[in-house]
């Protein structure tokens, strides 16, 4: 059995290569432009607390300002009607479980990304986020439903061997929440996870999405369903594949639309 500190030490070996920082004489050297250098992004943050939401933004923000990247961090939903983020700001970072939009602030919201404005999140703050408002579930492309069995030890696979953003990455364990989810059927899915029957015996075998791509109008889209508490992204592939997918969505304004069309169904015969 792998030790939790040698499966660890795996992995950020396998989270560096996979970066490909490229290095002089055994030194590395500053990469290339981060996509996030001059962008404009807004994280907003709040919700059920017990997806530690204060402490994700203590990850993620100090790590954007890092790259460049020009951060408003804000505690309310009203900021989307406040600070005409259609116009204002390239990418929305939001990390808010369950609790109420309004409609003018999830007006703003949608147009906004229809228009070009990035979206990520994870977890509840994103995929479990207004359970009332369908098109907002239209526009992430997916909504937790269970997590058979609570914290519980589970295997994330790579999907997506050849996409930016889980090229180089390995299959790696989490000991957390194992989101069963509704699921857009047209996302791009990086990384699956299949469930056993342990917890629920009618879902044995199920293999379930646990990150993806989509689009929303012109607006790009990164979910992952890692990230249940701050801790999780100690696991340095969540970690890495919430950065990139954060990095690929800061570029909806500025890339051309992926065509990636794999309807889930297309190879179904009548």
């Amino acid at each position: 059995m792998v030790s939790r500190r040698s499966f660890i030490s795996k992995s950020a070996v396998v989270t560096a290569a996979a970066m490909a920082v490229p290095s002089v004489f055994g030194q590395n050297i500053a990469p290339v432009d981060s996509p996030l250098k001059g962008k404009k992004v807004l994280f907003v943050w709040g919700g059920w607390m017990g997806h530690e939401p204060d402490k994700c933004r203590d990850i993620f923000v100090p790590w954007m300002k890092s790259e460049g990247a020009d951060v408003t961090v804000s505690d309310t939903l009203a900021s989307y009607v406040n600070l005409d983020i259609k116009n204002n700001f390239d990418l929305i970072v939001q990390a808010w479980t369950m609790g109420t939009i309004e409609g003018e602030q999830e007006k703003a919201l949608l147009e906004a990304v229809k228009n070009g404005t990035g979206l990520t999140g994870w977890h509840g703050g994103l995929g479990d986020s207004f359970r009332n408002n369908t098109e907002y579930h239209f526009m992430v492309g997916g909504q937790w439903v269970a997590h058979p069995g609570g914290v519980i030890d589970y295997r994330v696979n790579i999907a997506d061997h050849s996409d930016p953003v889980t090229r180089g990455v390995s299959d790696f364990d989490m000991h957390s929440e194992e989101y069963y989810m509704h699921v857009d059927p047209n996302v791009k899915v990086l990384a699956t996870t299949t469930f056993t029957g342990k917890y629920a015996d009618w879902i044995d075998g199920c293999v379930m999405p646990v990150a993806w791509k989509k689009m929303y109008g012109k607006g790009r889209i990164f979910y992952s369903s890692l990230g249940h508490v701050a801790s999780d992204f100690n696991i340095p592939q969540a970690l890495e594949i919430q950065k990139r997918g954060i990095l690929w969505a800061c570029m909806s304004k500025y890339a051309p639309a992926e065509s990636w069309k794999e309807p889930m169904y297309k190879n179904l015969k009548k």
